[in-house]
């Protein structure tokens, strides 16, 4: 007889046995209904079906459709029977990082839908994520699951029947006005700043009237590059910016009437906005402005020192702020005497540039500077006066040097009419040079889509430009201004004031806190 202990060891070792089988089979089960909730989703969202069975995990026949533009059917290479055969395929878009990302998209279009700003009759596109071009394929996926059935991607990499191939930033495959929706996902604008206008355009030209646009560019750091990033976007009109965990979410709505150059980048220069002469600066530009150094209200007994110790203090504005968003970089430099003074001497050396690439104007009405310029890639030479109006003016040559004593060509604009004018019969040499009306030039120069840094050194004309560039409007088109005033300061040599100027310091902080009351942000120069 065997001991009743023997009994129970071995019911026991059966349960545990039963126990592991049941469990093993369960899990299973659990294992097939995952794959075939999940396979049966996907075959859902790129439309394929399942046989008179009614159950299937891919259809052995049949080539893969989707509603192309217009509701006309857009017949694709892959088939069915391919995506069941190819491993690789079938196991890229089931694998559980697809099935996260999918997941992840769907909470973003369920978002949007539940706002309003996506419908499930949409005609949408999207476009690739920087160097994750499957994410284009992952958010049709995405949009077919939310019920948006209507969707297509484009991108470099092709994922058909989801994803065609197009550049985002040339032109793309559509007609204008096709799209309902537009989604541009993590930044895509943000791995090529220097096409975004480009972009923008394209946007523009395939929105229909009144359709939305949604964009993710990373955080914008300040609120000059967020509304530099929207200038570009001349085709519609913001609705609603937010954070949304390292990105900004733009949402943008196609005007409903065509604008002039809606769609389309024009060139500079060619916009309505640039001849407007109503300039008001919004708070938040005047908020830059007192982040600035502040303003020497109080005349130096030593100009020619604290004036040029000044540099040490100021706050430039491409250090405070981003300026990648900006259509193109601009450098004026309004009485460049030579090259190597400002122009290297200071802006190419010393001016903070994010690594962008600066178009260069130099004006100088002195031809003996004008020979300099001539074997210098990337800068333009303007040979005139810049002035108010277009006209032939008189200019004093003096070869002793300025005011300070320093060595040097002084040149001065001899105004007509006055003491200057019997001056002038006894002085040296006399110049005649053609002015040219400089706000005029400005607005047709450039626009306020560019970065625009300007210096100016024109003894004492600033007295007139400065007003006319207010009356024009034409200031605003220019973000950092640098500016030398002439006043009858103390000289260095006789330690009496210089009977050139007749504007007084006074009047020199006349126009410094002028401008920036109203939001230009413009520094004390030397």
């Amino acid at each position: 007889m065997e001991p009743m202990g023997g009994h129970k060891v071995t019911n026991r070792v059966r349960n545990l046995v039963v126990r592991g089988l049941i469990l093993g089979v369960a899990v299973l089960l659990l294992r097939f209904v995952y794959v075939f909730s999940t396979t049966s989703s996907f075959q859902d969202a790129v439309g394929l079906s399942c046989d008179a069975a009614g159950f299937c995990l891919f259809s052995a026949s049949g080539t893969l459709n989707i509603v192309g533009i217009g509701g006309h059917q857009r017949p694709h290479s892959a088939s069915a029977e391919h995506l069941a055969v190819d491993p690789a395929v079938r196991k890229l878009w089931t694998s559980k990082e697809w099935r996260q990302r999918i997941d992840a998209y769907s909470a973003v279009f369920q978002n949007l839908t539940q706002r309003g700003y996506l419908s499930r009759l949409s005609k949408t596109l999207v476009v690739p994520v920087g160097n994750r071009e499957e994410a284009a394929a992952q958010q049709v996926l995405a949009l077919r699951e939310v019920g948006v059935v209507d969707s297509i991607g484009v991108g470099k990499k092709v994922h058909r029947p989801l994803v065609v191939y197009g550049d985002p930033f040339r032109h793309l495959p559509f007609e204008d006005d096709t799209f309902d929706f537009v989604f541009a996902g993590e930044g895509v604008i943000d791995s090529m700043p220097k096409k975004v206008e480009e972009f923008a355009a394209e946007i523009g030209r395939m929105i229909r009237p009144g359709g939305i646009a949604v964009i993710h560019a990373l955080a914008a750091k300040d609120m000059y590059s967020l509304n530099s990033f929207l200038d570009l976007f001349n085709c519609c009109k913001s609705v609603k910016s937010r954070k949304s965990g390292s990105f900004t979410e733009f949402i943008l709505k196609k005007h409903t009437i065509r604008r002039l150059g809606a769609g389309k980048s024009a060139p500079p220069g060619d916009e309505s906005s640039n001849k407007s002469s109503v300039c008001s600066a919004p708070e938040w530009k005047k908020g830059l402005v007192k982040r600035a150094e502040p303003l020497i209200m109080e005349e130096p007994l030593k100009p020619w020192i604290t004036l040029k110790r000044n540099i040490k203090n100021i706050k430039y504005l491409s250090s405070m702020v981003q300026i990648s968003y900006k259509r193109r970089h601009v450098y004026i430099d309004v009485g460049s005497r030579s090259y190597g003074s400002s122009i290297v001497g200071w802006f190419k050396k010393q001016y903070p540039k994010q690594n962008r690439t600066f178009e260069i104007f130099a004006i100088e009405a002195d031809h003996t500077f004008h020979y300099e310029y001539g074997t210098k890639k990337g800068v333009q030479l303007l040979p005139y006066a810049a002035w108010i109006r277009n006209e032939t003016l008189l200019f004093e040559i003096n070869g002793g040097g300025d005011e300070d004593g320093e060595k040097g060509r002084g040149m001065g604009r001899i105004r007509t009419g006055g003491e200057d004018s019997e001056m002038a019969e006894e002085s040296r040499e006399v110049l005649k040079v053609q002015g040219f009306d400089f706000a005029e030039w400005l607005m047709g120069a450039v626009s306020k889509k560019d970065f625009v840094v300007m210096k100016m050194d024109v003894e004492g004309t600033e007295f007139d430009l400065m007003p006319r560039l207010i009356e024009t409007g034409a200031i605003c088109l220019i973000d950092e201004v640098f500016l030398e005033c002439h006043y009858n300061r103390w000289q260095r040599s006789s330690r009496e004031r210089t009977k050139k100027y007749k504007s007084t310091y006074s009047d020199c902080m006349n126009i410094f806190t002028s401008l920036r009351e109203n939001g230009v942000l413009v520094h004390q120069w030397w």
